[in-house]
């Protein structure tokens, strides 16, 4: 087996379990650049309709039931994601074949070297960090790039699966995960640490992985001075965010929420958002630091995010009925859970 370790290196490419939320957008990104990309998921059956089957193919992307029909010796790359065996029948073909395979993350990390990227990291919030800083870059007519870990509403407005959009321009946003140690696989050019808390990891463990990652990173190193952990990786203060943090370079200030709106200052700009919580202003001032550092003008940032229309099962208004408001929200260890709780009581 040769060894994969540039973008060049390979054109078809197979992902075993391409479904997946952080394979699909991958596998969309590749196609986006040229690439020819199939896949197979344990949850496509025959006769069986499935959406995100449906929304891969329309973007030329063939799917194939997991029987190992969709990987032949033309095949470059098999890429697998942590959920996948080694005793699955595909991964026992490509290994027949002498066909490379790479995890899903490993993958991330070659994409990542083509590009200028920004990396954003922490424990909660890159999703929806990510996506702000998209809109933001996308407004700024930078034509950027985004791997995600979650549906943009705007890019699921289009019939897409939303967690993936290639532009023609330099900045490529990825997420960063810590939860399966791969945030120390990337050398970004711009690392955005939103914060530190316990998840899937211990503390300890996780300021490691943080600490590698800020000493992978290529130029400018932004952190959250609000958060307790966090901080204390800061590179330059003058470089971070925080929330009504006089140490934070760019500090979201005169915090309102009225309903589902939010209004906060970042150096006497004004933002407001269609958005609830502390925490939104937060990733959103988080977003600004960045955009700002790479020379986007802060009004720009305030009209973009004017216009950003979140991501899909954060916070996610469903609807009204009766003067009851449904929201959808993912929120999934104890310092998520209590932020989306408080968004919803902000008095």
């Amino acid at each position: 087996m040769s060894k994969i370790s540039n973008i060049e290196d390979f054109q078809n490419v197979f992902f075993i379990g391409v479904a997946g939320v952080g394979m699909s957008a991958i596998a969309q990104y590749l196609k986006g650049i040229g690439k020819e990309v199939s896949g197979s998921d344990r949850y496509f059956n025959p006769g069986e309709y499935n959406k995100t089957k449906e929304q891969l193919e329309a973007e030329g992307i063939h799917c194939f039931l997991q029987d190992g029909s969709g990987i032949s010796p033309t095949t470059d790359l098999v890429v697998v994601s942590t959920a996948i065996e080694d005793t699955v029948y595909e991964v026992q073909k490509a290994k027949e074949l002498a066909i490379p395979i790479i995890k899903r993350s490993e993958l991330l990390s070659i994409i990542a070297k083509s590009k200028k990227t920004i990396a954003v990291a922490g424990t909660s919030g890159k999703s929806t960090t990510s996506a702000m800083l998209y809109q933001i870059l996308l407004d700024a007519h930078l034509e950027p790039s985004i791997i995600s870990g979650a549906g943009l509403t705007s890019i699921i407005k289009e019939g897409k699966i939303g967690n993936a959009a290639v532009g023609k321009g330099e900045w490529l946003i990825i997420e960063a995960d810590e939860s399966d140690g791969s945030v120390v696989q990337y050398e970004p050019e711009i690392g955005l640490l939103l914060n530190i808390d316990k998840d899937h990891q211990e503390i300890d463990e996780l300021i490691e992985l943080f600490t590698i990652f800020k000493n992978n990173t290529k130029s400018l190193f932004i952190v959250n001075q609000s958060n307790t952990l966090a901080k204390t990786l800061s590179a330059n203060p003058k470089n971070d965010f925080g929330f009504e943090d006089k140490n934070a370079g760019f500090s979201a200030e005169n915090f309102q929420q009225n309903g589902f709106h939010l209004s906060f200052e970042v150096l006497n700009q004004k933002f407001e958002m269609n958005s609830i919580g502390r925490h939104s202003a937060e990733n959103a001032t988080a977003a600004i630091a960045v955009a700002h550092q790479i020379g986007v003008n802060l009004k720009v940032c305030a009209e973009s995010l004017s216009k950003y229309e979140g991501i899909y099962r954060r916070h996610q208004i469903l609807g009204q009925k009766k003067g009851v408001w449904v929201i959808d929200d993912y929120a999934h260890n104890p310092a998520k859970c209590a932020a989306s709780i408080k968004a919803c009581q902000p008095l």
